[in-house]
């Protein structure tokens, strides 16, 4: 079984208006890969260290996808829109294998 590849992102937004350019373009290329958002902002509760406004968590088929998703010159057109509206951070994980 392959493990699944996350994106965990925090992020603080400072324009709205490109944040959400951002996300429009952004959006296809998740689907492209087999992204599937799981966290898009939404409550949250600081219980340790610092944290930023707005945490998302994108879903993927394998930890190669979520790499190809982020490397692909799509997402990176879109990533340039987003570091003009946001500030924060991008982290890309395999998740654990578990037999099913």
């Amino acid at each position: 079984m392959t493990a699944k590849g996350y994106w965990i992102a925090r992020i603080t937004v400072h324009d709205a208006d490109g944040y959400a350019r951002y996300v429009a373009a952004a959006n296809p290329v998740y689907t492209a890969f087999g992204g599937t958002p799981l966290v898009r902002g939404g409550r949250f509760e600081i219980s340790e260290g610092e944290t930023r406004p707005r945490n998302v968590v994108i879903e993927f088929p394998s930890y190669q996808a979520a790499m190809d998703c982020y490397r692909s010159a799509e997402y990176q057109a879109a990533r340039a829109i987003r570091q003009q509206a946001a500030d924060g951070e991008v982290v890309v994980v395999e998740g654990a294998e578990v037999a099913g």
